[in-house]
Formats: structure tokens, sequence, C-alpha cells
């Protein structure tokens, strides 16, 4: 039996429980009308102060994850899982719980409809209330609840984030954001009372007070510590990142709301709280960041899903990317930052996680999927990725992936120009190849006497129906370059030769139901399948799935092994835990130690040893996960 009041009346209302605001807008559109305008406009500052913290929460919520600005100040260092995000997904229900507490307000103290814009003397009449009354009530309730049964059964659930994050901060029960909302009220109430409250103040207040409580849980030190230096009674007066978050890690100390004067007070100062600080602010920032060892470097697909990306919507980027209709109106924004990353920015870090120990990141180069097939842009991105794994031979970074276009075979060779370019390189340059094209065969039934492959010439082409040919499977070869296919077809053994085919025609394949779709094909060229046709494909992005009477299976990709830590986002249209077979062959070289580069054309001999190390490893293939 749950605790009383230690859950959410609306917790079982999903994203509906923004139809509780409808009262609200109901009241404000009526008044349109001409009916108690003081009540409308009470309402309508409501719902204005909803979206004002919400917007501060979403803010300061993006600055704590900008892993590209304070990746060396972050305090806490390991990553936010996909269980802390879904806990934490609800943190804005005390905004809910914050407004109908106003509502009753207004109702009690009708004196609150007739407050003015501004009065002076509620500034320092606020302080005092908060000096006086709401910061050493913060102080004893909390306190309080680390006792054994409001621990247990209420503030326990705001402690199981391992990582404070500012959504970390709204993460609490029913029964304390009352407590809370009612310590938050006391300032603006009681300025109200003595005749000095105005709208001004109340706005002014909820948003320091959020500010406030967001920055105390971003887990980033930003505030400098020679500010306490100059003013050492400062330090009393405001807490800083890295004092609460000694509370997450330390639960008996730093228990204030804002101002340390109390935890000094009631002896329950952590007394790190200004060493750790000040290690944070000293020093070299080059000397406290953490080195990965491995770095898959990837690119920005398009507009839409620039916005995928956890230091922009992190519910959102802990799912796979899916259009949603509330960031089209995003896409003005999102055009301008594109421009601008064009013209200044560097390769940036967007996520990261760990795995055995090792500190494995995803790095962008700012660049968009359309640029790369702009013929004058190829020198400034082939540049933008040069500069990167320069970057990461400096880091001491041991392999670096190349995914998706950062690989193009018309840009660089697949890397090649890079390791030619750069053959002194102490990092290892992959581009995971050899396990997309295991991933794929691996997923073609042992049984299949004939396959039709489309991009047939293509890096992954060449290597898909070289290997099919050992097995004595016959590979149409969609391809009107006969040159290349005869070249292709030289590489094969001689007694495979004659199992390589070449086609011209998208009719050829009329009776072969098993297609592996290397370049992207319209739904008309779909229907020369037969039915019953499964298209395995490696072509970016997806085909349609047209045909309701064929099958479609997904990109190459495989599901990371169980004890990786620290995973948050999902890596594009991929679920939860599952990355780019690309992703993955950098890994698997990482963690076999391999020393060579693994650039150009495929290996073919080396695809079975591949997917054996990736399964060792623990890499599961997608298909064998569902």
């Amino acid at each position: 039996m749950v605790a009383p009041l230690s859950v959410w009346p609306w917790e079982n209302l999903g994203p509906f429980k923004y139809l509780l605001y409808g009262p609200f807008l109901a009241q404000v559109l009526y008044s349109r009308m001409g009916e108690d305008a003081a009540k409308s406009s009470w309402c309508l500052h409501l719902l204005i102060i909803w979206g004002l913290r919400s917007s501060i929460h979403l803010l300061l919520g993006s600055f704590g994850n900008m892993l590209f600005l304070n990746q060396t100040r972050r305090i806490i260092k390991q990553g936010v899982d996909f269980k802390q995000i879904d806990r934490e997904w609800d943190w804005d229900n005390f905004l809910i719980l914050q407004a109908f507490v106003a509502f009753m307000a207004y109702y009690i103290f009708p004196s609150l409809a007739d407050l003015p814009l501004w009065n002076t003397r509620g500034l320092i009449t606020v302080l005092m209330l908060h000096i006086g009354a709401s910061e050493p009530l913060y102080y004893w309730a909390h306190r309080c609840f680390h006792g054994k049964y409001l621990f247990t059964n209420y503030h326990s659930l705001h402690h199981e984030s391992a990582v404070p994050q500012v959504f970390t901060a709204g993460h609490a029960t029913f029964l304390e954001h009352l407590m809370l909302a009612i310590i938050a009220g006391i300032p603006i109430l009681g300025s109200s009372w003595l005749g000095h409250g105005s709208l001004s103040l109340a706005y002014g207040y909820l948003v320091v007070f959020d500010v406030l409580r967001c920055l105390g849980h971003c887990n980033v030190e930003f505030i400098p510590y020679h500010i306490f230096e100059r003013l050492p009674l400062l330090r009393y007066l405001i807490y800083t990142p890295t004092y609460h978050s000694l509370h997450h890690t330390d639960l008996n100390t730093n228990f204030c709301l804002f101002m340390p004067l109390f935890d000094a007070v009631g002896n329950t100062l952590n007394s790190k709280s200004w060493q750790l600080q000040k290690e944070m602010n000293s020093g070299c920032e080059k000397s406290r960041r953490v080195i990965p060892d491995f770095v898959f470097l990837a690119h920005v697909v398009d507009l839409s899903s620039s916005m995928h990306a956890p230091f922009v919507f992190r519910s959102l980027a802990s799912l796979p990317y899916a259009t949603r209709l509330f960031l089209l109106t995003l896409l003005p924004i999102a055009f301008m930052v594109m421009l601008a990353m064009w013209a200044w920015a560097k390769t940036f870090v967007i996520s990261f996680y760990n795995l055995r120990g090792r500190l494995h990141q995803t790095w962008a180069v700012p660049r968009f999927g359309f640029q790369y097939f702009l013929p004058f842009a190829a020198a400034g991105i082939n540049k933008q990725i040069e500069e990167a794994i320069l970057d990461a031979d400096k880091l001491g970074v041991k392999v670096i992936s190349l995914a998706a276009l950062n690989k193009n075979e018309a840009l660089n060779g697949g890397g090649t120009m890079f390791v030619n370019k750069l053959p002194d390189l102490k990092v290892r340059v992959v581009h995971g190849n050899t396990l997309t094209a295991a991933v794929i065969l691996n997923d073609v039934p042992k049984d299949v006497a004939e396959v039709f492959l489309t991009g047939a010439t293509s890096k992954l082409g060449r290597a898909i129906a070289l290997y099919l040919c050992r097995r004595r499977v016959r590979v149409l070869m969609l391809t009107l370059s006969t040159e290349r296919f005869e070249q292709i077809k030289k590489e094969a053994p001689t007694d495979c030769q004659n199992y390589l085919v070449q086609v011209t025609k998208y009719q050829a394949a009329r009776t072969c139901k098993t297609w592996i779709v290397g370049k992207w094909i319209t739904p008309r060229e779909q229907s020369w399948a037969p039915p019953g046709t499964h298209f395995h494909q490696f072509v970016v992005p997806p085909i349609f799935s047209f045909r309701k009477d064929c099958t479609y299976g997904d990109l190459a990709a495989m599901r990371l092994p169980d004890d990786v830590k620290g995973l948050g986002s999902c890596e594009y249209t991929m679920d939860r835990g599952v990355v780019h077979a690309c992703h993955a062959g950098g890994v698997v070289h990482l963690l076999e130690g391999w020393t060579h580069h693994e650039v150009g054309a495929i290996d073919v001999d080396r695809i079975d040893l591949v997917w054996n190390a990736a399964l060792k490893h623990g890499f599961k293939p997608v298909s064998a996960c569902e």
C-alpha cells in the first residue's frame, strides 16, 4: 500500500494531464465576453507563469546537457540513463499543482486580484520573508524528510536519480511539492498581506526560485570560485551546483534551500563544499576533461532530426527519432542554427556512455546531410573530419569510427584519404562497414539460392556480392556499369564467378523473393518484386514500406551489450540501446584491440571474424532481440 499523498492524482493521465489547464483557459476566453475580468486576469497570469516556468526548466535543462560547453565542468561524471529519464518524465507535475494552489489562494484572499504592477517596498519584504520563513521552514522540513519513514515513503523518489539534472528538481512526490508550494507562497502572500505585494514581485520571485532550484540540480559548476574568495560571507548566502550535488552523494549534509547559512547553523554543512567547488574552478580545463577511448563521428541528417539531441529535448532524444508536428514550428530556428554551424562551428560532443570502464562519445561534424552532395562543400567537410581525427589522436582516443556520409567513397574513399595523408596516426580510423555487411548477410536465410542486389557496386554491395557468391548463392547485381561489375567479378574465386550475374532492369527480379537494397528504390520499382518478398536494406533513408504483401527489414544495427552504462539517447531512428552496425563495428575494433585501420574496401575474409567478435562481446543482432 502506498503512503498517503505519495502519488500524483493525475499520474495515469499521461499527456492528457495538460487538459487540467483547460478551466483556466476557458475562464480567460469566457471573460472576453465581459464576465468577471478579475478572475480572468488571474487565470491568464497563471497560464503565463506556467509557460515561463516550463521554459526556464527546458532552457536550463538544455544547458546542463550541452557537453560541448560544459563537459569539463560536470560534477558527477556518469551519464543519465533511460531509467532516470523515464522516472523524471513527469517532472512538471508540480507546475500543475502550484497553479491550482495559486487559484485557491485567489478565492481565499480576493485582494490578490488587485495587486499593482510594481511595489518597491515589496522587494525588501519578500527578501525578509524568504530568509526568515521560507529558508528555515524548508531546511527543517527537508531534514524531516530524511527521517526513516518519510525518506522511505516519499523523499527516496527524488534521490533515485543518480545524476542530478534540472528535471530532477521537479521529480518528487505530491506531498513534497505541496510543502514546497506553501514555502514558495509564503513570501508572495506575506508581502500581499502587508500591502507590499505586486505582480512583478510574484513573477520575479517564482522565476528566481525556479532558476536557483534548476541551477542547483544542473550538475554543472559554472559559478567562479574567486567571487567567494573576495566576498567570503557570500558563500553562506547562496549555494552552488557543487554544494547541492554533495547532498545527493552524502545524504546527511547540505539540506538548505538556497542559503548554506542554515546548514552551518544546523551543523549539517558538508566539509568538502568549498574545496570541491574550488577544485572544479581551478586548473586547466583540459586536465579535467575525461578522455574517451572510442568516438563515433556522426553528422546532422536534416533540419528536423537536428532537434533530436539531448541538449535540445532530452525526453525526445531518449526515443527513436520521429517527425513531431510541434517541432515543425521550430524549423526556422533550426535553419538559422544550421547557417551559423556552417559558418563557424567545429566538431562537437553530443552524447556519451560507458562500456566496461571505457568512455564512448558521439561527436558531430557540423554539417547536414544535403551539404555532403554539394560539390563546393566537399573540401570543407573533409577538413572538419580531418580536424576531428587529429583532435582524437591528440587526446589519446584509441578508435574513431566514421558514420554515414563521413565515410562516403566519393568524399574521401571511405576514410582512406585521411589514413594516407596522416600516416603517423595513433588513433585507429574505421568505417565499421565490415560488421554492417556481416549483419546484413547473417539476416539472409542460409537456404536462399538467389538474391537481387541494388547498389551492387558500392562498398557494401561489392562485399555482399562476393561473400554470397562464395556461398554458392546466385546474385543478380543491378548495375549499368559493366566495367565495375567485371572488376568485382574478377575478385571472386574462379569457381564462384558464374554466381555473379549483371542485370540492368528491375524486371529481372520478378521471381526473386530476397531483395538486398543498397540504393533507394521507388514504390514503382518495388512493384516488380513478387508477393512474399523480403527487403533487406542498407540504404539511408530506409525505403518506404509500400508493399503490404511483402516484408521490410530494418537498417543494419546491433544492440549494445547489457552492461552498457549511462546511455540515455537513441541513435537517430534506432530503438533504445540499439546502434547502427558501423557504430558497433568501431566498438568491436576497440574491444578486440585491433591495431589496423579499417578504411576503403571491405575485406571479405574478415566478415565472419568481425561478426563472431561482436557476438563474443555481447552485441546482439536486432532481429534476435525482437
